[in-house]
């Protein structure tokens, strides 16, 4: 089991706890049987949408049980298509934004069936939380010459299917990830009082600890919160999460300033940083 979820596990300097102890193990054991069959991982992307969607009717109708179970098999085979695609060779890049859109339209679905219109913004804010583990992800790897994302393992993507869902990400996604690494980006030139900040202030301001807690609000850990509020008749709880979720991210990014401050303009030996390859 422990070799097969190795192989088809994306590379992550921190691991949710949720999806690696939870919902990955019991993924894997769907991939051999999967992957005989030739399912294609973009079918298992779409089943996952849909029932996510339906989830979201249910809760809307003001059912409790079942909606908070298909939310976990959701989470479980959301991560069952990546598992099966990286198992297969078959990541292509139409699938990778397929499913990230994929996410963003049941949870704009959910939102909605909990709050009314106020969902809406608050699914922009969902969507900024998990932006910021993106970003802290991405500059953590570059801080370190690390590889951020593998290229597809296959190409041939319908080029009209691919335009709009790159569209799609554009418009939503880009300027997200535009306005926050502008802040952290920023926020670093500022504590170390230089334009282009060098690699060891960069180690220092990307410790694993913030990806750490980064990744462990990911959709996994989400979907097992927003299940257990349904369950409990308290859906709108989840809301409020987001806003603990929010404070918690801004506090860290205060802590990794700090890390900055104490670590001195020269910074830490190299060296001696945590690595994702280790």
């Amino acid at each position: 089991m422990e070799s097969g979820l190795a192989r088809t596990r994306k590379a992550r300097p921190a691991r949710e706890w949720a999806g690696e102890r939870l919902f990955r193990p019991a993924a894997q054991l769907l991939v051999p049987p999967l992957a005989r069959l030739n399912v294609n991982p973009q079918h298992v992307v779409l089943l996952h949408t849909a029932l996510g969607l339906y989830a979201a009717l249910l809760i809307r109708r003001g059912e409790r049980l079942r909606p908070a179970l298909l939310l976990q098999v959701k989470t479980l085979l959301d991560g069952l298509d990546g598992q099966l695609a990286r198992a297969t060779g078959q990541t292509t890049e139409t699938g990778r934004y397929l499913d990230t859109e994929g996410d963003l339209l049941v949870n704009l679905a959910l939102n909605v069936a909990v709050l009314g219109r106020p969902g809406v913004p608050v699914t922009l804010l969902q969507s900024l939380i998990l932006t910021v583990d993106f970003l802290w992800e991405r500059e953590y790897r570059a801080a370190r010459g690390e590889v951020f994302r593998v290229p597809a393992a296959q190409a041939g993507d319908h080029p009209v299917v691919l335009g709009a869902l790159q569209a799609v990400y554009s418009a939503y996604f880009v300027p997200q990830e535009r306005a926050l690494d502008h802040v952290f980006q920023s926020r670093l030139r500022r504590v170390t009082g230089a334009a282009t900040p060098g690699a060891a202030q960069r180690q220092a301001y990307t410790p694993l600890a913030v990806n750490t807690l980064s990744a462990n609000l990911g959709l996994a850990t989400q979907f097992l919160l927003l299940g257990a509020c349904v369950l409990s008749g308290r859906p709108h709880w989840y809301a409020r999460s987001l806003g603990v979720q929010a404070l918690a991210l801004a506090g860290a990014q205060l802590w990794r300033e700090a890390q900055v401050r104490a670590a001195g303009p020269d910074g830490p030996d190299p060296a001696g940083q945590p690595s994702s390859s280790g």
